[in-house]
């Protein structure tokens, strides 16, 4: 009995987490779709009320990059060197909204951590053209203040950060600021940053190998049923006919 259940439980565990794996795939198939649809126009984009259900699908947008509030988003890394991320708002044109880009990845300085390498913003009216993307993933922040606590002085006034919430950077720079989503540049290297992005880490192969740790369990269980029930009894019998 003890055996039938594990059996049933280490198998029913291994299927579990086969439908995870295909329902992340099936996400993943779905985000490579959305990449691969024509760019949203800018009319479109503005008239998206929750632009979150067009997640992933390119966009192009004509407007100002709002220079002076370009942030740093520090210990990001590409291609395994750790840099900054390099975030800055932009004023879609013909509205009353802006939208945060990621513009790119720039490497740090690992003599003088404040020195930043120059990003070249063009100025006056330019066309962007990205993806829509969720705002900026945050890492893990030690000594961070409790929420509701006050700010200390000069919190937020430094263009890196480790992590960046929209709400709250909407709040300090008092623009209009989207907070649902962000755009991701897309494109070659350019302006000083490059723009190799990491694909979403839906954790696929985790699931598979998790599966395999229990179909590998169901196996063991049903070897060591078969040696104690069958095999071992068997070998004691003809030992005992031989004796």
């Amino acid at each position: 009995m003890a055996a039938v259940l594990t059996l049933a439980a280490t198998v029913s565990l291994g299927r579990w987490q086969l439908s995870r794996a295909a329902q992340k795939e099936a996400l993943q198939a779905e985000i490579d779709a959305q990449k691969n649809l024509p760019p949203i126009d800018q009319q479109a984009f503005l008239a998206l009320d929750k632009a979150t259900s067009a997640l992933h699908r390119p966009v192009r947008l004509r407007g100002l990059w709002l220079a002076p509030h370009t942030v740093y988003l520090d210990n990001r890394q590409m291609h395994g060197v750790p840099g900054f991320y390099v975030l800055t708002p932009f004023a879609v044109e013909g509205s009353e909204q802006t939208v945060l880009v990621q513009r790119g990845w720039v490497q740090r300085n690992f003599n003088e951590r404040a020195q930043l390498a120059p990003v070249d913003t063009p100025a006056g009216l330019v066309e962007v053209t990205g993806r829509i993307e969720p705002p900026p993933s945050h890492l893990l922040e030690l000594g961070k203040a409790a929420p509701g606590a006050p700010a200390q002085p000069g919190a937020g006034s430094s263009p890196i950060r480790q992590n960046l919430d929209l709400e709250a950077f909407r709040a300090e720079t008092g623009l209009p600021l989207r907070t649902d989503v962000s755009l991701q540049q897309a494109g070659p290297a350019s302006e000083g940053l490059q723009r190799d992005w990491p694909a979403p880490a839906l954790g696929v192969e985790k699931h598979y190998g998790y599966a395999f740790q229990w179909f590998g369990l169901a196996t063991l269980v049903v070897f060591l049923y078969v040696w104690f029930q069958f095999i071992a009894p068997y070998r004691r019998a003809r030992r005992l006919r031989r004796s």
